[in-house]
């Protein structure tokens, strides 16, 4: 159970194609399918293939519409449990897997729930804000209790999720703690980082994430407050929303530093940015890790991240990396003013942190923990 167009469940389901294994994707949410999902059968609302489907995956209609039907899009949502727990019925998974917590997570508890306890073996994983946010509002704090009593894995990225997931009621079994998104091919995305150091970098880029979560424009207002120091470099926003390139429109008019919107692009586009930032920065009122705080790593941009992500378990606050508050624009250009005046710093971080992913983020180490920890499972 997943979002299907969420590139994180196509990376985790990418990990496992082609090694013989039965997989299903049932759509926590209705939306379209992500084109770079391999090897799968999906399940959605009509039975018409996606145009954008990958010719190794296998599509199935849970309900064949007639044209005019008047169960379409948000309003099949509801019969979503019911849909799922005839699927469970019928397939009899050795392992029911929930990709999230609010949207997989609620809908599997259902389903299991439809089926009066008699399920298969379940597993939850912990994404972003699932737990660490989520668990302090009263209109979750019970219902993330009732998934993790019932399930009987759970997966996560940091051991504060651990923590957090114990400090929930969970008993059950651990799985180890890896990136939600999977690894990267370090070897190969070398070619999109610029060859020569840090400190040579001109360009601070921002994830233009707002709204409920996101903090872009407090970083747009860091940069702002960091114009003097920025003489010669260029911002770049990308994921921006229409709120924060509104603002930094009005930021570049106001200090005269150039800020570029990047449209979207492929995930190598984000990378080739990291590959030439000096900086990256990237705010947040919540997250686990934070992928794009592991791909400024790997591409040697020294990330500046809010302090409500786990990224601390892989970097050391000041030294390779910095930790912020996301609603505090002046902690961030603090960070920023030091990250863009201190050459060393920024070489130094980009060599440890270099180091650390090819320990921690190496594609093909990550991709064998996932799979030995699903064999595991399936022989207990």
């Amino acid at each position: 159970m997943a979002m299907p167009q969420s590139v994180h469940t196509a990376r985790w389901i990418n990990q496992l194609a082609g090694r013989g294994w039965d997989i299903h994707l049932f759509p926590s949410m209705l939306e379209p399918l992500h084109e770079d999902l391999r090897d799968v059968t999906a399940y959605g609302v009509s039975a018409r293939r996606p145009a954008t489907a990958h010719r190794s995956v296998r599509w199935r209609g849970l309900w064949p519409l007639r044209a005019g039907s008047s169960i379409i899009g948000h309003q099949a949502q509801p019969l979503l449990p019911r849909a799922l727990a005839a699927l469970v019925r019928h397939l009899r998974p050795d392992l029911v897997h929930s990709l999230e917590m609010q949207k997989a997570g609620y809908l599997t508890l259902a389903a299991k729930e439809h089926l009066g306890g008699r399920f298969p073996p379940w597993a939850v994983t912990n994404w972003g804000s699932d737990i660490y946010v989520y668990g302090r509002l009263a209109a979750h704090r019970e219902r993330i209790r009732a998934v993790l009593a019932a399930c009987d894995y759970y997966g996560c990225e940091c051991r504060r999720d651990v923590e957090l997931g114990r400090a929930f009621g969970f008993t059950g079994t651990t799985l180890p703690l890896v990136p939600n998104s999977g690894g990267l091919r370090l070897d190969q995305i070398q070619r999109l980082r610029r060859p020569e150091p840090t400190s040579s970098r001109r360009l601070v880029l921002l994830k233009g994430y707002s709204g409920w979560a996101g903090r872009g424009k407090v970083g747009l207002r860091a940069i702002e407050l960091c114009a003097p120091y920025l003489k010669g470099y260029r911002v770049g926003v990308y994921l921006a929303s229409p709120e924060v390139a509104l603002a930094a429109e009005l930021v570049a008019d106001a200090t005269g530093i150039p800020i570029e919107i990047i449209p979207h692009g492929s995930h190598e586009d984000i990378l080739r940015l990291h590959g030439r930032a000096r900086v990256s920065i990237g705010l947040s009122i919540g997250d686990a890790i934070s992928t794009s705080g592991l791909e400024a790593m790997s591409m040697g941009s020294f990330p500046i991240q809010s302090a409500t992500s786990c990224i601390d378990e892989w970097i050391c606050d000041g030294e390779t990396g910095a930790l912020v508050h996301p609603d505090d624009p002046e902690d961030t250009a603090a960070a920023l003013r030091r990250a863009v005046t201190d050459d060393r710093l920024v070489d130094d971080a980009a060599a440890a942190n270099a180091a650390v992913t090819a320990q921690r983020l190496e594609y093909r180490l990550i991709q064998a923990e996932v799979v030995a920890a699903y064999e595991w499972i399936d022989a207990r």
